[in-house]
């Protein structure tokens, strides 16, 4: 495989990269510096940086587009499993879950806060949605969309930030390229 295959392959492995590539944010150099050690790329840093240009013309643009939906926060929530672990109880069988993954339920009952965004959510919604909660230091229990809704299980008091957050996000969620 080529340097400059190799050098996009690294970058795809590090979507941070790629984003930062697409947005134009990149100092080549440095990029091709903390690439080669990070991915074990073989070759000159001056090559690798010629590379990340190349297939910087190749991206499309970062863009954004806003969402429509609604945010509110739940207080209350817990997450459980099957067997009754967890801050909420045992999972009643007609419970209505926010939101269910195999045997783990979100419930009423718990310590902590839902944040839940209904109107024009998907995935690429949540994905901003926890890489944002990420950088704001907020820890999130659990996750998921379906449908028109996306939920975040967050800390109590961590519910009023994550509100505001999970709102800028859906102001400005990454368009997949096309």
């Amino acid at each position: 495989m080529s340097l400059a295959a190799e050098t996009r392959e690294a970058v795809r492995a590090h979507p941070f990269v790629r984003d930062a590539l697409r947005a134009g944010l990149v100092n080549h150099s440095a990029a091709a510096a903390w690439l080669a050690e990070r991915a074990d790329l073989d070759g000159d840093p001056d090559a690798i940086a010629a590379a990340l240009r190349r297939f910087r013309e190749d991206l499309p643009a970062y863009k954004t587009e806003s969402r429509t939906a609604s945010v509110t926060m739940r207080s209350g929530v817990g997450v459980v499993d099957d067997a009754g672990d967890g801050d909420a109880g045992p999972i009643d069988g007609d419970s209505d879950a926010l939101l269910r993954v195999r045997d783990a339920a979100v419930v009423d009952g718990g310590d902590r806060t839902a944040i839940l965004a209904t109107g024009d959510v998907d995935t690429a919604a949540l994905a901003s949605a926890l890489g944002r909660l990420a950088a704001a230091d907020v820890g999130v229990e659990a996750a998921g969309v379906t449908g028109d809704a996306l939920v975040c299980v967050v800390s109590r008091r961590d519910g009023a930030s994550a509100v505001r957050v999970v709102e800028a996000a859906l102001d400005a969620v990454p368009v997949a390229e096309s």
